[in-house]
């Protein structure tokens, strides 16, 4: 069993290696990613929900984060409230219309630093076949890792507040679900140990 030192040795060796190599690409993990949404229900409560297939690649220059980027996708059809019933009315044309925009996007176009171990990245956001800018105010990365299989791994979480009714999605009135929805985006990122 590796020791903490051990794990403390790896991880530096790991952020020195990325450094050295400038910009390095990095993939979503989507197994360790998730897309969590919030929103109030007849503002008495809030239904959450999470978006359970996420993907995409993240260009990261620890040295210099300005020179970063992402492009991420979410699979519209992935929503999962935890209710048959209310995720069927979220993939129809109520809401998020799967059939006709199968997929949620997000693309950087800038990246500024934020103090210590945080970010804020601003980017396009495409929903319901509507793209409007939004900001992302990001926790991390963390401190690279090299797991058992020698891959590298660092973590991530953004949040952001969107109107829905920005997007179109504006089938029920506010009344009865809230405008704003707030977004968490919990990621974990991985760079192939052949990728080295």
């Amino acid at each position: 069993m590796m020791t903490r030192i051990t794990w403390t040795l790896i991880a530096a060796l790991g952020l020195a290696a990325s450094a050295a190599g400038q910009s390095d690409t990095w993939q979503l993990d989507p197994p360790h990613c998730a897309a969590q949404f919030a929103v109030r229900h007849m503002g008495i409560s809030t239904v959450r929900g999470t978006f359970t297939k996420v993907s995409g690649t993240v260009q990261y220059d620890p040295a210099d984060p300005a020179k970063s980027s992402i492009d991420a996708s979410i699979d519209a059809a992935s929503v999962d409230s935890r209710v048959e019933m209310r995720d069927n009315d979220l993939r129809s044309s109520e809401f998020f219309d799967v059939q006709k925009y199968p997929t949620i996007t997000f693309k950087s176009k800038r990246v500024e630093p934020a103090g210590k171990g945080k970010l804020v990245i601003t980017g396009d956001l495409a929903i319901h076949g509507v793209t409007k800018e939004v900001v992302l105010d990001v926790e991390g990365p963390s401190e690279v890792i090299k797991d058992p299989r020698g891959n590298l791994r660092m973590g991530a979480s953004a949040t952001a507040k969107i109107n829905r009714q920005d997007f179109g999605v504006s089938s029920y009135p506010p009344a009865m679900i809230g405008d704003e929805v707030a977004i968490t985006l919990d990621l974990e990122l991985v760079k192939p140990a052949a990728d080295k």
